[in-house]
């Protein structure tokens, strides 16, 4: 069937309207993940966010509800027992491990279809319902005024948490504000791109703006761009091949303009004899 029919079907519709809100989400948060070094945070947090739709499913019959409130019980784990920066990489590790098994357990306790949880690892965009849209705005649209809001103090803690402690700004407070919204907006991707592939949305469009300009404020425009360019590409070209998954191309976009922008940041660069 053509990519037009495909276009005029809802469940088409739906997939590209959550792909954009996912996509401006993370586009959001992505320079200051790249800038924070937390990519291990973000891989250790989308992972654990099977462990959460496992206990949706066991409890309320819900695993997006379930990866929600597991994102949230995660962000609170790791605030309290990251303790200093150095110590973060091994928390998350040790809550990563003790998570997957909680998780495996659970879901081998529930005697019915594991389809839905099984998603939050491999993403299923196309099968996004109304109230999971509504959802998926709630929670970006929450994001995105947060961000807003604590956008400049958490930029000056980022580049220099010293100084800004000095200067009475609440570091601790912003970092575990932050890993919260990091752990709903990862939770969020996953329904896109899956737990085991949101790197490419929360880390790789960042990175690649991050090549491309030191401003702050273009970096995170290019990073909402780049994202929306690999998100709605990705899905609009599994529609048009008809049997490849989005994640698959939304992975290989991102990488392919992360590849571009290194290599134009390369040829920027003035060379020295």
């Amino acid at each position: 069937m053509s990519l037009d029919f495909y276009l005029q079907q809802p469940f088409a519709q739906h997939a590209l309207l959550a792909g954009a809100i996912v996509a401006v989400t993370c586009g959001l948060i992505g320079p200051f993940v790249v800038m924070r070094g937390m990519a291990f945070a973000v891989h250790g947090t989308s992972e654990l966010a099977f462990t959460g739709a496992a206990a949706g499913l066991l409890v309320a019959d819900n695993a997006v509800a379930g990866a929600l409130v597991g994102a949230v019980v995660v962000a609170a784990l790791l605030t309290v027992l990251g303790g200093e920066e150095r110590d973060r990489d091994s928390t998350i590790g040790v809550v990563l491990a003790f998570g997957l098994g909680a998780g495996v357990y659970m879901l081998g306790r529930y005697h019915g279809f594991a389809t839905a949880a099984t998603n939050i690892l491999f993403g299923d965009i196309f099968g996004v319902s109304n109230g999971q849209l509504v959802l998926l705005l709630a929670i970006g649209v929450a994001v995105a005024v947060v961000m807003l809001v604590i956008r400049r103090p958490l930029l000056f803690a980022s580049v220099d948490a010293e100084v800004a402690m000095a200067r009475g700004v609440p570091v601790r407070a912003l970092g575990a504000l932050f890993l919260l919204v990091l752990a709903l907006t990862v939770t969020e991707a996953a329904q896109v791109v899956g737990t085991l592939l949101v790197l490419s949305l929360a880390i790789s469009p960042a990175a690649a703006a991050q090549r491309l300009s030191a401003n702050p404020a273009t970096v995170t425009w290019l990073s909402i761009g780049f994202a929306l360019l690999a998100t709605e590409g990705g899905i609009l070209a599994s529609l048009a091949s008809d049997t490849v998954k989005p994640s698959v191309f939304v992975t290989a976009i991102s990488f392919t303009i992360y590849i571009a922008a290194r290599l134009a940041a390369a040829r920027r660069r003035p060379a020295y004899a």
